[in-house]
């Protein structure tokens, strides 16, 4: 089993735990916006799940059909994550806003908002763990996983500060209101998420450093050519596709030109891991030194 697959298994027992500890919060206390941030919880189930789905389809080598492989699979997780928390803060904007009309007297319950904080503590921790691997492991599908749980543990944090302050205030309107404001949030997140992974989905190219990178492994390893041009990127979930065109003298051999891509190939995928490289040999009259890397 791929490590990114383990993980996101991890992330599924994770939120259960969460959405029993928000649940059993929101019976204590009757919160609207306790409600919202339980509700959350279930959403957070769901992206995992389909987390788990995408990173299994992205771990699978290339075929005859996907001769590039499968990695582009995880913006389509990311994606439907996007739209899972979307259609989660619409539902919770209904519950704050029957709850505005309809207000329920809190219970003040010790228990209940230190259960919340506990599974605010736990959502941090596990988001921290997402982020920074899925980052490690250039994995769109944990990383957004990874956003996302940071999302929830902002939210809970608002909703602790709303209930905490319908019991001082004794401002019932408070607890909706709040469930309101997670709701918004959640809504942003949301649609940041699904714009991020539809670049993806774009063919993005890497960021100016990492093109920096590139460009500047390819200048330390091609002695003997002339320059390089047309350098371009593209990302497709861990994998990174890099192209060029490489000029060489004329009277160069097959061998040689050869022997200067397979250096540049080798330090391109030791400094870009998981890279792909292709490389087009020119003679000089091809070159475009106004447009070029040049040697």
């Amino acid at each position: 089993m791929h490590k990114t697959v383990k993980l996101a298994y991890c992330s599924i027992l994770i939120a259960f735990v969460v959405l029993g500890l928000k649940y059993l919060a929101y019976l204590l206390t009757g919160s609207v916006a306790l409600f919202s941030d339980a509700i959350e919880s279930i959403v957070n189930i769901a992206a995992a799940g389909v987390a788990v789905i995408a990173l299994k389809i992205s771990a699978a080598p290339p075929d005859d059909n996907h001769p590039f492989g499968h990695t582009k699979v995880e913006y389509f997780a990311a994606v439907g994550e996007g739209v899972l928390i979307v259609v989660a803060a619409l539902f919770i904007l209904r519950e704050a806003y029957g709850g505005a009309f309809n207000p329920t007297p809190l219970n003040m319950s010790a228990t209940g908002l230190a259960l919340t904080a506990t599974a605010s503590v736990l959502n941090g921790f596990w988001s921290w763990v997402l982020i920074r691997r899925g980052l490690e492991w250039r994995s769109p599908a944990l990383v957004a996983d990874g956003r996302h749980l940071f999302g929830d543990v902002f939210t809970s944090v608002g909703v602790l500060v709303g209930v905490g302050l319908v019991f001082l205030t004794g401002w019932q309107l408070l607890d909706s209101l709040m469930a309101a404001s997670v709701a918004i949030f959640i809504l942003w997140s949301g649609w940041k998420l699904i714009r991020e992974s539809v670049g993806g989905l774009m063919d993005e190219a890497v960021s100016p450093d990492k093109l920096a990178l590139i460009q500047n492994t390819i200048t330390a390893q091609a002695e003997g050519a002339i320059e390089a041009h047309d350098v371009r990127t593209r990302l497709a979930g861990r994998r990174i596709f890099i192209e060029f065109h490489l000029i060489v003298p004329g009277e160069m051999t097959v061998v040689q030109a050869h022997e200067i891509c397979d250096r540049i190939e080798l330090s391109l995928k030791r400094e870009i891991v998981g890279s792909t490289v292709h490389i087009h040999i020119e003679p000089e009259h091809k070159a475009k030194p106004a447009e070029a890397i040049v040697f």
